[in-house]
């Protein structure tokens, strides 16, 4: 069981728990690819490479074959479970629904573990080939300090926001179709908060700011992440992406369960428990902005 729940015993009616703060859902699921997967190990999403046509030289000429470039970018699952317990004689002294806020709770641990998966995955080492056997870094020249040949010990900026706008549209980034993101922090958001191009109407015809939150700037749509990590500079790895670049397999999505352990004195068991892991698809999709933090 819980045993923090006895402080929650009631000497007075009220009917309300307050959640402490918390992100609850997830912020980054909705902005990669994501597919269904079975089964207890790794699956391959498969890949098409770009071919380049010919011209018709004469009348009658033989067919060329031109082979498809074929490849395979591997996503691999991760179990996650939460559960606790809450005794029958603690629902009798309580007038709340603990299970239903337990839920929550759970589920909101749950959610997070997506979010940190696919950070995991925007910088981490990705597998590919037919089996997952080639290793596939982050290449240094998705880094916005290196591509501006400047130093990293700044903080976030419309020319670094500028840069990997460039580096994506270079990488043929259809911004029609593939949206685009950018993961900060709170101090980054100040910090983009304070640049004039930001918050001045002159440079943008769409509203940057809507009910006082950061949205979007030249084309990226802002998620907040507490969550993002840092290098070993102490620099927050800001990542720029676009959506078809990263991508969320799903074994199991968020279950939850509360059952009664007659094994635990017949107490209530709320269960909470997902199955997904995280990969990048295509490097040229992905850029970083080390943002100092100093």
């Amino acid at each position: 069981m819980s045993f923090e729940v006895t402080t929650a015993f009631v000497d007075e009616f009220r009917a309300t728990v307050d959640m402490l703060s918390q992100q609850v859902g997830s912020r980054f699921a909705a902005a990669v690819t994501t597919d269904n997967y079975t089964g207890d190990g790794g699956k391959a999403v498969e890949q098409i490479g770009a071919v380049t046509a010919m011209k018709k030289t004469s009348r009658h000429m033989d067919t060329p074959l031109i082979s498809t470039p074929h490849d395979a970018r591997w996503v691999y699952p991760t179990d996650y479970i939460w559960a606790d317990l809450i005794d029958k004689e603690d629902k009798l002294r309580m007038i709340v629904d603990l299970e239903s806020h337990y839920a929550i709770n759970g589920g909101a641990s749950i959610n997070r573990w997506k979010d940190d998966a696919i950070i995991e995955a925007f910088f981490g080492t990705a597998q590919t080939g037919v089996r997952g056997g080639t290793s596939t870094t982050f290449p240094g020249a998705q880094q916005i300090a290196v591509a501006l040949g400047a130093s990293a010990a700044t903080g976030i900026n419309t020319t670094k926001l500028k840069r990997a706008r460039r580096l994506l549209r270079a990488a043929e980034v259809d911004l029609d179709v593939d949206p685009i993101y950018c993961g900060i922090s709170a101090l980054q958001e100040e910090e983009l908060l304070n640049e004039y191009e930001v918050k001045s109407k002159e440079f943008t015809s769409a509203p940057v700011l809507e009910d006082g939150k950061l949205r979007r700037f030249v084309g990226f749509e802002f998620i907040h992440s507490e969550r993002l990590a840092t290098d070993s500079n102490s620099y927050r790895r800001c990542p720029a992406w676009a959506r078809s670049g990263m991508h969320l397999g799903m074994w199991n999505d968020l279950a939850i369960n509360v059952s009664i352990r007659d094994d635990k004195n017949y107490s209530a068991q709320v269960h909470a428990a997902g199955t997904f892991g995280g990969t990048r698809l295509e490097e040229v999709k992905v850029t970083e902005l080390p943002c100092s933090e100093a």
